[in-house]
């Protein structure tokens, strides 16, 4: 009897519906399959390839949308692909530096303004 379980994913694991990622300053369109089956990273293919994209080009790709955390007081900021850091990130500026700290998104209305708490 033959073992069930392989090192690594069989033909039957490999994912069929491989995620697309398009940047359009690149004029190009990837898809995750190398971080999907290189990588083996899941469900953070996208996220990962948003920061690589962005470490290597200075931009995300055109479907992702950082949350942008901009000290109102200094030059100091920093971009995130989820709020959680992005508010960690500001609330820990503020407490150290006492500094209001902007975070911004897409989904916003209007900018959060975090500043320390006495």
């Amino acid at each position: 009897m033959a073992d069930q379980f392989q090192d690594g994913p069989g033909p039957s694991d490999r994912v069929d519906d491989v995620p697309q990622v398009e940047c359009s300053r690149c004029d190009a369109e990837w898809d995750l399959r190398y971080e999907l089956d290189e990588l083996q990273i899941g469900n953070r293919a996208v996220e990962r390839f948003a920061l690589d994209h962005r470490r290597h080009t200075g931009h995300f790709p055109d479907t992702v949308t950082p949350w942008i955390a901009d000290c109102r007081r200094c030059p100091d900021g920093e971009e995130f692909l989820a709020e959680r850091p992005a508010r960690r990130w500001a609330e820990t500026h503020a407490r150290h530096t006492r500094h209001s700290v902007r975070i911004g998104h897409a989904d916003l209305d209007e900018p959060v303004v975090i500043t320390r708490e006495e």
